[in-house]
């Protein structure tokens, strides 16, 4: 009797199972709630997955799902609906008028107007969208976002802006860039100077109609950037804090690491041009290519030799091996001074996990003649290559007025102290400053810093660390590629930094 049971629960699940997994073909029509009217080409899939269709020119659709699937309904200017399938094969569905999305306003070149109003080619970006983007630079926010808008980063420096073309290139000589225009007024400073936490919106008008005001300088398109104002209502006080860590968001192709399998592998290579290029003996190949290998660049060898091994043997044996007696750490008296030859992993200390700070505070009041805004920002963000970082604080007051019933008086001032602080190596890969292309290029066995015979980094006699450049200084050796360089002391020693303050101020009376 118990295999009975147990055979005719199973059975109960597999039926069970089978029903919900059945599919049923559901057809329907989507109206409009309002008027009953139909709506075509209303988007109608299925939850969670990519199975969709789209409803006729009758509003009418028909599709293919799970009897226990959920299907949604949508379409530009109306609510979202999701609907349970619950195995019913005919689904008629009114879809609201989403009012407030019409309702939208949109900041344009001649004051502001609605999306349900604007006839032209427009694009917003809200604050609440602006706060997700955790950059210095608030056009940052567009990336991704804005149809037909092309944004390139022509530099990693922190405090670099990117290039942003809204029309594409329209001439070879004359220049490409939109134009800024902040609360009503074209702007020509720093956008990074700009707080990201004191705008309320962006927009971008591409059309030509959008920028008439302007004239010539609207010709790439118009980037309207609205600062915040206080909303009607008792006053508020806001805080703001955000802390994160910079890291090197792109992975390592996979690469050897260890530096007696890297001697292994140039020995090899090494014995097989002995070889083939020049017809030695399997022999005479391995005595030559071990004698070489970690010799002068001029026979091949790797110029750098950081093993220890007992005197008299070779540092790979015949069997292509790392010789069992070798120890990693070599001493070497050069000019009277004893150096430690030890490697170092470039990638390690080129690149640095760094902090981001930010902090906000504002306050804002409104009542039925006046409203004030003011707000204070400190930014902190350090670079993940050494040397790199950038510091800005920001203030900014905004004030109205309704003094009569037809006049009614501003004024918005902004205030930015920043210094920023950039290693300067170049960015190009083939040049030797390029502390992201040696880095990655560099062999395991090549040393950072010069070391005396206790392995401790030296200081020269002003004080500085002293970096192997791979041009002898280090116990005599010499480096093959990358010669003369070392990225990681340029980007320290050599460094861009820039300080200043900007103050911006207008004023307004409207009668």
């Amino acid at each position: 009797m118990k295999k009975i049971r147990l055979f005719f629960t199973a059975l109960a699940v597999l039926i069970g199972t089978l029903a919900a997994a059945q599919n049923v073909t559901v057809t329907g029509t989507v109206k409009d709630a309002s008027d009953g009217s139909p709506i075509p080409f209303a988007s109608v899939h299925l939850k969670g997955t990519m199975t969709g269709v789209s409803s006729d020119a009758e509003g009418q659709y028909s599709i293919k799902v799970p009897a226990d699937g959920v299907l949604v309904y949508s379409t530009v200017g109306y609510k979202t609906v999701e609907i349970q399938v619950a195995s019913r094969g005919v689904i008629n569905v009114a879809l609201e008028v989403d009012a407030e999305n019409l309702s939208e306003t949109i900041v344009i070149a001649f004051g502001q107007t609605t999306k349900e109003a604007f006839t032209g080619s427009a694009t917003v970006v809200k604050s609440s969208d602006i706060a997700k983007v955790q950059s210095s630079n608030a056009t940052r926010a567009l990336e991704g976002v804005v149809a037909g808008v092309q944004m390139t980063t022509p530099s990693g420096a922190l405090g670099s802006s990117p290039s942003i073309r809204i029309r594409g290139i329209s001439s070879i000589s004359a220049g490409s860039a939109p134009l800024y225009v902040v609360d009503g007024v074209p702007y020509s400073g720093d956008i990074n100077n700009i707080n990201s936490a004191d705008i309320e919106s962006m927009t971008v008008l591409k059309d030509a109609a959008s920028n008439a005001l302007y004239g010539s300088r609207g010709a790439n398109g118009v980037i309207m950037i609205t600062t915040k104002r206080a909303k009607r209502g008792e006053a508020v006080v806001t805080l703001d804090a955000r802390v994160g860590v910079n890291t090197k968001a792109l992975q390592n192709y996979e690469y050897i690491t260890d530096p007696g399998q890297y001697y292994e592998a140039h020995y090899m290579a090494l014995k097989n041009y002995y070889m083939e290029a020049q017809g030695l003996s399997a022999a005479e190949a391995h005595n030559r290519a071990a004698a070489n290998v970690a010799g002068p660049s001029k026979n091949g060898g790797t110029g750098y030799n950081v093993y220890e091994v007992p005197e008299g043997e070779f540092l790979i044996g015949s069997n292509g091996r790392l010789n069992p007696a070798a120890t990693l750490g070599r001493t070497v008296e050069y000019n009277g001074q004893k150096y430690r030859l030890l490697p170092d992993n470039w990638l390690d200390n080129v690149y640095t996990p760094s902090i981001r700070q930010e902090y906000n505070a504002s306050i804002s009041g409104s009542n039925d003649r006046a409203s004030f805004y003011a707000s204070l920002g400190m930014l902190d963000n350090k670079g993940i290559i050494p040397g790199s970082s950038m510091r800005r604080y920001t203030a900014k007051v905004r004030a109205d007025y309704q003094a009569k019933s037809w006049l009614k008086a501003g004024a918005s001032a902004s205030y930015a102290n920043y210094i920023w602080k950039n290693a300067n190596p170049s960015e190009s890969a083939g040049s030797t400053g390029s502390i992201f292309g040696i880095a990655v290029g560099m062999a395991p066995i090549y040393p950072l810093f010069i070391r005396d015979e206790n392995g401790q980094v030296m200081k020269d006699v002003n004080g500085f660390t002293m970096y192997d450049f791979g041009n002898g200084a280090n116990a005599g050796m010499n480096r093959p590629n990358a010669a003369n360089a070392n990225p990681l002391a340029t980007s320290l020693l050599d460094r861009s930094e820039s300080e200043g303050n900007a103050l911006d101020a207008t004023g307004y009376i409207e009668i």
